[in-house]
């Protein structure tokens, strides 16, 4: 896989913290219903609740910059 795209989770016991609301996953990495997207080389993870909110945004491929 490519490693600029590889939204496979953090290494290490880092904690996944959702890029708008701040919101922590309850475990180690990122749970399969949050959203990763990868932005100017960086990783953002988006919880649940943010991803269903800008949903319109993510497939139009919108950086979070813009939402």
């Amino acid at each position: 896989m490519d490693e600029e795209t590889d939204c496979s989770g953090p290494g290490g016991t880092a904690d996944v913290v959702c890029a708008l609301c701040g919101a922590r996953a309850a475990s180690e990495g990122a749970p399969p219903t949050w959203l990763c997207s990868v932005e100017n080389g960086s990783r953002h993870y988006f919880c649940d609740d943010c991803a269903r909110t800008h949903i319109r945004a993510i497939e139009g491929r919108l950086d979070s910059a813009w939402w």
